[in-house]
C-alpha cells in the first residue's frame, strides 16, 4: 500500500509507538502468588493441570531397539563430525549432539504450542507480584542416575555455574539473573533484576540441571571425557572419542511416567556415528549402519536414492512438513574485518551469488530463495512497512539505511546465466561508491590494499556450490577464495570469529525472545566467543528493535517488532540470505513406528519414534 504523508503518519501513530515501547509485563494474564503447572508467553495454555500426555506422543509405543542416526540439528558446543569432550555446556570444546538427553530441566516445551512450557523437575512455579521472581516446587522423587536425590541446591548451583562459565547460549539469558537460591531441598527461587526480557524465563527453565556433587569433584570445562552424572531418560553408554557414542535408556528413570514424558524416549539405545564428510555418512546409511538421516544435498536426494535397499522397499524416502518456526540460512559477512564494514561492499558480494543458476545446476530445483532472516514465519517483512512498524522505525530513522522505509529489501532475481552482467554491473558500482577502485585484476582501497574475501567451509559440497559465486566475485575485482578446513578447526575459528565469510543455518523459537535474538544480532554478543552473532552486528538501532521484541505483550505486537527487525537486518546485509527448504527430506530403514500427526513446532525423531519389531523382521533387521 502507499505510505501516508509523514505528518499524517505522526498524527496516527503516536499512541501506537508509546504502547509498543512501554516495558511489557511478563505473563500478564497469569496469576501471581498461585502455583502454576505451566507458563506461556501470552498466557494461553493448551493442557490442563491434570493432563495425561502430550497429544503428539503415543503412549502405546513399545520400548526397545536401537536408533542409529545422523543428527540434523544440534546446539551449544556440539559437533557432528567429531567430539573431544562430554561437557556439552562449556564454552569450548566439541561435544557430541544430544548430550542434553541425559539431563532433566525444570520445565519442558510442548511441541504443539508455540510458546508453552510445563513442569518436569518442577511440579509448579509461582510468580511474584512484580514478575521478577519465580519460585519452583521441585518434585521430591527426582533422582540422579546414581540414585542420589536431585535437589534445589543442584538447580541453584547449575544456574550460577551457567551464568559464570556456561556456553553463551546458557550464560547470556542469565545476564540479569540476580540470584538463584535453594530455599529448602525442594524449593528453588530465581530472581531477576527487572532488566531481563519479559519472556527470559521461558528459555532458562529448559536448561539442563547438573549435579552439584559431580561438578564440585570434576572441573566444568572442555577437558572432560568422564560421563557426567545426569538424571534424564538416557545416560552415556559406550563411546569412542571422535568416532561414535551410545546413549542408553535408563530403565528406572524417575520421571518416566510424568505426563510430559509419556509415550517418549522409546529406544533402548540411541547411537550417533561421526563422519568427516557427507559422502561417507551416506554410504553408511546405504549399508544400514545408520538407520535414519535427513538429506541436505539436493543432488543426492534427486539422483542417489536408487541403491538396492531402497529399490527393495527396505528403505523409505519421505518428506515431512517443516515446523512452523522461523529459520535463517545465509552467509555471515564478518564486519570485524575492516573491508566488510561498508554495507555497500556486503551488498556487492550478495549480488555476485546467482541463486537461479545454482538452483538449476546444483539443487535440482528443490530449494527456494531465502530473502528473510525469519523465513517460513509470519515474522518475514513484506512490502512497505505498516504504520505499526513505522512507529518503531521512525525514532531510529537517523541510524537506519533509507531502504528500510521502502519495500522490504529483497535480492533481485538473476537471469540464471551464472554471470548476470546487469547484477555484476550493479555490484561494481557499489564497490566504487564504497571507495574500491579497479587496479589490474582487482579492486583496491585508497591505501592500495586489495579487497579480499575468503569463504570458510568444512565440506567439499560447499566448495562446489560456492565456486561459481567466488568466480563472479573475482570477475568484479574481489580477491575471493574458498578455504576447506577440518571440523575441529572450523568449530574453533567460528567460535573466535576468525573468518571472512561463513555460511550457517539456524532455527528460532516460534515465539522469539530477546534472549534468542541477542545471541544472533545484538551488540552485546558481537565480541562474545561462541555466540551466533557471526557477522559482528553492533547497531544501537538493531538493539532497540530487539528490546521491542522483548517487551511485546501479545503476539500482534511481537509480530510487528519482528517484522521491523527483519526489515532492518535485510537492508544492512549483515547476513546474505541463501536458500531454504519447505520440508524435511527424510530417509529411514523401514523398521520404525511414529505418531500419525507430527507436531507443528518440533521434530525430535529420536524421542517420538519407536522400534517396530515386525517391520524390522520383514527387512532382516530384527
Amino acid at each position: 500500500m502507499a505510505l501516508l504523508p509523514r505528518r499524517s503518519f505522526l498524527a496516527l501513530s503516536g499512541s501506537a509507538a508509546l504502547i509498543a515501547l512501554l516495558p511489557g509485563r511478563a505473563f500478564a494474564d497469569l496469576a501471581t502468588g498461585t502455583k502454576l503447572h505451566g507458563l506461556s508467553a501470552f498466557g494461553d495454555l493448551k493442557y490442563k493441570p491434570d493432563f495425561a500426555r502430550f497429544d503428539y506422543a503415543d503412549v502405546n509405543a513399545p520400548a526397545g531397539g536401537i536408533f542409529n542416526f545422523s543428527p540434523p540439528n544440534w546446539g551449544y558446543n556440539q559437533d557432528t563430525q567429531t567430539f573431544n569432550t562430554l561437557n556439552s555446556f562449556a564454552d569450548k570444546g566439541d561435544a557430541p549432539p544430544r548430550m542434553e538427553m541425559c539431563f532433566d530441566a525444570l520445565m519442558v516445551r510442548a511441541l504443539d504450542e508455540p510458546d508453552t512450557v510445563y513442569g518436569q523437575l518442577a511440579d509448579g512455579v509461582t510468580l511474584s507480584d512484580d514478575r521478577n521472581s519465580f519460585t519452583f516446587s521441585l518434585r521430591p522423587q527426582a533422582r540422579f542416575h546414581d540414585g542420589s536425590p536431585l535437589t534445589a541446591q543442584d538447580a541453584a548451583f547449575t544456574f550460577n555455574l551457567y551464568k559464570d562459565k556456561g556456553h553463551p547460549q546458557l550464560s547470556l539469558p542469565l545476564t540479569h539473573m540476580a540470584d538463584a537460591a535453594a530455599l529448602d531441598d525442594h524449593t528453588l527461587r530465581l530472581t531477576f533484576s527487572g532488566k531481563q526480557s519479559a519472556r527470559t524465563v521461558l528459555n532458562i527453565v529448559e536448561f539442563p540441571i547438573l549435579s552439584k556433587a559431580f561438578y564440585t569433584a570434576n572441573p566444568f570445562d572442555s577437558s572432560q571425557l568422564n560421563p557426567p552424572l545426569g538424571s534424564g531418560a538416557y545416560k552415556v553408554g559406550r563411546f569412542s572419542a571422535g568416532a561414535w557414542i551410545e546413549y542408553h535408556r535408563v530403565p528406572d528413570y524417575w520421571a518416566r511416567d510424568l505426563a510430559v514424558n509419556r509415550g517418549q524416549n522409546n529406544f533402548d539405545v540411541i547411537r550417533i556415528e561421526f563422519y568427516q564428510n557427507r559422502a561417507a555418512a551416506f554410504e553408511a546409511f546405504k549399508k544400514g549402519e545408520i538407520t535414519y538421516r535427513e538429506e541436505f544435498t539436493s543432488r543426492v536426494w534427486a539422483t542417489a536414492y536408487d541403491f538396492p535397499a531402497l529399490t527393495a522397499g527396505k528403505v523409505v524416502k519421505h518428506e515431512f512438513p517443516a515446523e512452523r518456526r522461523p529459520t535463517m540460512q545465509g552467509t555471515a559477512v564478518n564486519q570485524r574485518r575492516e573491508q566488510f564494514r561498508d554495507a555497500r561492499v556486503r551488498q556487492a558480494i550478495a549480488l555476485c551469488f546467482d541463486f537461479e543458476w545454482t538452483r538449476r545446476n546444483f539443487f535440482y530445483g528443490s530449494y527456494e530463495r531465502s530473502q528473510s532472516c525469519f523465513e517460513k514465519s509470519d515474522f518475514r517483512a513484506e512490502g512497505q512497512p505498516s504504520l505499526q512498524e513505522l512507529a518503531l522505525l521512525e525514532p531510529l530513522r537517523a541510524q537506519l539505511p533509507p531502504e528500510v522505509f521502502g519495500q522490504a529489501v529483497s535480492l533481485p532475481t538473476s537471469d540464471g546465466s551464472g554471470r548476470d552482467r546487469k547484477l555484476l554491473g550493479q555490484a561494481v558500482k557499489l564497490l566504487a561508491a564504497a571507495g574500491w577502485k579497479r587496479s589490474g585484476d582487482f579492486v583496491v582501497n585508497g591505501k592500495g590494499a586489495r579487497l579480499s574475501a575468503e569463504f570458510m567451509v568444512d565440506d567439499e559440497t560447499f566448495v562446489q556450490v560456492y565456486s561459481p559465486w567466488v568466480a563472479n566475485m573475482r570477475a568484479i575485482g574481489i580477491d575471493a577464495s574458498i578455504r576447506l578446513v577440518d571440523s575441529a578447526q572450523y568449530q574453533a575459528r567460528q567460535a573466535t570469529f576468525d573468518f571472512d565469510l561463513l555460511s550457517a543455518a539456524f532455527s528460532f523459537s516460534a515465539t522469539p525472545t530477546r534472549d534468542d535474538l541477542e545471541v544472533f544480532f545484538h551488540s552485546n554478543t558481537a565480541d562474545v566467543s561462541g555466540s551466533r552473532n557471526l557477522p559482528g552486528i553492533a547497531s544501537p538501532a538493531v538493539d532497540a528493535l530487539i528490546d521491542a521484541v522483548g517487551k511485546a505483550t501479545d503476539r500482534e505486537s511481537l509480530t510487528v517488532a519482528m517484522r521491523a527487525l527483519d526489515r532492518v537486518l535485510r537492508a544492512r546485509f549483515d547476513w546474505i540470505p541463501s536458500w531454504f527448504l519447505a520440508n524435511h527430506r527424510s530417509a529411514y530403514w523401514d523398521m520404525f513406528g511414529f505418531p500419525e500427526q507430527k507436531p507443528d513446532f518440533g521434530f525430535p525423531v529420536e524421542t517420538l519414534w519407536w522400534f517396530d519389531k515386525g517391520k524390522a523382521a520383514r527387512i532382516g533387521k530384527g
